[in-house]
Order: structure tokens, then C-alpha cells, then sequence
């Protein structure tokens, strides 16, 4: 019976709203992101998961228990579905490290380097994909509720792009999702950033 995967980003944070970067900064969501979690409810309980595993940061687990509570099921919690570590630039925007890092900014951009001090794309990919194969369900959804960065890396390697192609795939906005869904010729790319009209967030809000 075919598997089937949602990568679902968390609802909006007042620094996504700002354009800043979080990275791991454990920020809470602001009004519009917490109205957002609360109608992703209905949407998931229309079509149910069968098991729902969140990064442990409040943005995420927030939104992650808003869908649990209408699903009936319980939550599961897992750092490995953390955003990108972004070290030295966690807390600033876009406009700010291009200005303080324009050669690192650059290499990023093009997935060949790595935030100061932070982590490369591949190896948020690396940790988060071994979350999605120990609780990949036979014949149900996995729903799994991470960040832009994460979910991005997650659909590269699933579909065994490579890493210099990733940035092909629009950042989700809060509160949207992709399904993967498990085919003969491995992964494949159901559905991309699908969401929920007007309370969605900007898709190219900071991670």
C-alpha cells in the first residue's frame, strides 16, 4: 500500500512577519500564526494522518497541537526536524547578513556553503530524512511539522534532487505543505506549497 508524506511549516512568528531570520531561535507565533494553526485543524481533520511528529520548537509544536487536537492523536517530538542552524546569523534579516556576509550570503544561496557558523543544507537534509523513514507509515500519511528550510531539504532528498538544485522549490509559507507520496520509481512530489487561502503567510517569509 502506498506511503504518503506532509511536510507542514509552522504558522507565522512576529520575525517572519519582520523578514528575520530564526534559524533554531525558539520563537512563539504571533496572532495570525496561532488563527493559522487553529484552521489547519479542520483541514487535517477532514483527511487524517497517522502519526504526527513535530520539531520541538515552540513555533512548530504549537502548530503541530492544533492539529492533534482535532485528529485525536497524540504528538510526537523530534529536534531533528529543527530549522537550519544558522549561527552568526540567527536573529537578522535577509538585508542584513547580505550587507555584514555578501561572499558566505552568496555561496548559501547556491547551496555551497553554509551560514557562519551554522549548517549546511545537506545536513539539515541528512538529519531530518532519518525522521521521516522511522516513522514512515504503510498505506497512511506522515505528517511532519518543521520549518521552510527543513521541509525544503526534506523533498530534495526524498526525491533525490541534487543539493544545487533544491533552490528550484519555492520556501513554503506558514501553514502550507508538500505531499510525497511513495511510487516505483522512489518519491514523487504530489502537491507543493498548498494552503489555506487568506490567513497563509508570505511563502518568502524568513525561516
Amino acid at each position: 500500500m502506498t506511503a504518503r508524506i506532509v511536510l507542514l511549516r509552522h504558522g507565522q512568528t512576529a520575525s517572519n512577519a519582520e523578514g528575520r531570520i530564526q534559524g533554531q531561535l525558539d520563537t512563539p507565533l504571533n496572532e495570525v500564526g496561532l488563527a493559522q494553526a487553529e484552521a489547519l485543524g479542520t483541514v487535517f481533520a477532514a483527511d487524517p494522518p497517522a502519526v504526527v511528529v513535530t520539531s520541538d520548537l515552540r513555533r512548530a509544536r504549537t502548530t503541530a497541537q492544533a492539529v492533534c487536537e482535532h485528529v485525536g492523536l497524540p504528538l510526537l517530538v523530534d529536534a531533528r526536524l529543527r530549522e537550519t542552524f544558522f549561527g552568526e546569523w540567527q536573529g537578522r534579516t535577509g538585508d542584513e547578513v547580505r550587507a555584514g556576509w555578501p561572499e558566505e550570503y552568496e555561496d548559501w544561496v547556491h547551496h555551497v556553503g553554509a551560514p557562519v557558523g551554522g549548517e549546511t543544507p545537506a545536513e539539515v537534509g541528512e538529519r531530518a530524512v532519518q525522521v521521516a523513514r522511522e516513522h514512515l507509515v504503510t498505506g497512511g500519511t506522515l505528517l511532519l511539522v518543521t520549518h521552510g528550510g527543513t521541509a525544503r531539504a526534506l523533498v530534495g532528498m526524498l526525491t533525490e534532487l541534487p543539493v544545487d538544485q533544491w533552490r528550484r522549490l519555492a520556501p513554503l509559507g506558514n501553514t502550507c505543505w508538500s505531499s510525497l507520496v511513495e511510487s516505483a520509481m522512489g518519491w514523487r512530489l504530489e502537491r507543493h506549497n498548498a494552503g489555506l487561502g487568506p490567513l497563509t503567510g508570505s511563502p518568502t517569509g524568513a525561516l
